[in-house]
């Protein structure tokens, strides 16, 4: 006799448990701790077997038929099928696609992306990931994704009129993509088919000044600069090595041979070695703040925490008081170029020999990307003729052609 709703809900629990019958196999298991469990008897291959269907009430009368019927059609569209087996084999293509969605993939991409870069970089693209894409894609498996998907959730950044954020956006997509393939996890790369799909960004370069007579000002205005002693130590040698900003906050002493005139230390955007050749100007302000941070690991400490660096924002904010726009004018940044700039046009220096000094990749006949000790004497030579050409700006005097001074 088929089962009623109305019997379901009143079956009360016994001292065993026992069962109640529906029709063509289907019954449901009182159990004596009060639990309801649906169950499908079948034979495979000859054999009896049991299948679970899952707890009523949370699978009702209606749905456990349904799914006797599927597992019946199953069985006579293919006896040699067991019901029980594709059960198994779904739920754990289920756990599968949960445990492949694109944000635990992407999680798991930033954990071995990231382990010898930045923390800030780091942070800043899975914010990106977290406010830009994870909502739209992040819950689905990562091989199920299709471009439209991906390109649907990188046009929001954009139609907010930040274009330079949904292409990063996509680049980071791209990047989990490809981590996913080399894993097993997706079959291609689908961001791949989204080339020219986004406006290309405009580049935007980091402030700077190029000109003589402005560099002057600047230099006489970091002189007459009035902060703490790192910062001032940090802005007077920002120009005459011109390193990354990230770098020179995170100079170590370690890293620092005062005896040779040499920075060596590991690039943080290449992840190259490189070695910066210190003039005698430089030195000067090594030996000048070594009696403050010395003892410690790092030469430019931070104000509230000694055992770190400078705040990442100390160089641009002293700029600020200086009153110089850092949008328009100048940035930590910009004294790189800065000095690319004046020492190719003012100073005649070859730009190979510039580019290795700012530790970028330029190839070579033998096909090698950079070599650190490449041009090391012409860049010995090159960082003291700059340090000396700073000094003479900022003692008044004006360059004319070929990088002879007046």
């Amino acid at each position: 006799m088929a089962l009623a709703d109305v019997k379901l809900r009143n079956a009360k629990k016994a001292e065993k448990d026992y069962s109640i019958t529906d029709e063509r196999g289907l019954s449901i298991l009182i159990a004596k701790k009060g639990g309801k469990w649906w169950r499908f008897r079948y034979t495979y291959l000859g054999k009896a077997k049991l299948m679970s269907l899952g707890t009523y009430p949370e699978v009702s009368l209606v749905e456990a038929r349904q799914r006797r019927d599927d597992a019946r059609k199953l069985l006579a569209q293919n006896p040699s099928v067991d019901p029980s087996q594709v059960k198994k084999s779904q739920k754990q293509a289920m756990f599968t696609n949960q445990e492949n969605s694109f944000e635990l993939v992407a999680r798991e991409w930033a954990e071995s992306h990231f382990v010898n870069k930045s923390k800030s970089h780091k942070e800043r693209t899975l914010r990106r990931l977290e406010v830009y894409i994870f909502p739209w894609i992040g819950r689905k498996p990562i091989s199920d994704i299709t471009p439209p998907e991906v390109l649907n959730a990188v046009k929001k950044p954009r139609s907010q009129n930040k274009l330079e954020t949904a292409h990063r956006a996509l680049q980071a997509t791209g990047q989990v993509f490809r981590y996913a393939v080399q894993n097993g996890k997706a079959i291609r790369d689908v961001t791949a088919d989204l080339k020219g799909a986004l406006p290309p960004a405009s580049v935007k370069h980091m402030a700077s000044l190029t000109e003589p007579q402005e560099v002057a000002e600047l230099l006489r205005a970091i002189d007459g600069f009035q902060g703490t002693f790192t910062v001032e130590c940090a802005l007077r040698l920002a120009p005459l090595v011109f390193v990354r900003p990230g770098e020179l906050r995170r100079a170590k002493w370690a890293d620092i041979d005062i005896d040779a005139g040499e920075w060596s230390y590991l690039v943080s955007k290449t992840k190259t070695e490189h070695i910066v050749p210190l003039s005698t100007q430089a030195i000067k302000i090594l030996k000048d703040i070594h009696p403050l941070s010395g003892h410690r690991e790092f030469v430019f400490q931070g104000g509230h925490d000694p055992k770190k660096p400078m705040s990442e924002a100390a160089i641009n904010a002293s700029l600020k008081r200086m009153g110089y726009d850092t949008q328009t004018q100048i940035t930590g940044h910009g004294f790189r170029a800065m000095a690319r700039t004046i020492l190719h046009e003012r100073l005649n220096i070859d730009p190979h020999i510039i580019e290795h000094q700012l530790a970028h990749a330029v190839p070579d006949n033998l096909g090698g990307a950079y070599n650190r000790t490449k041009f090391l004497d012409q860049r010995k030579a090159m960082m003291q003729q700059w340090a000396d050409y700073l000094d003479e700006l900022k003692a008044g005097a004006k360059i004319i052609s070929m990088g002879k001074i007046v």
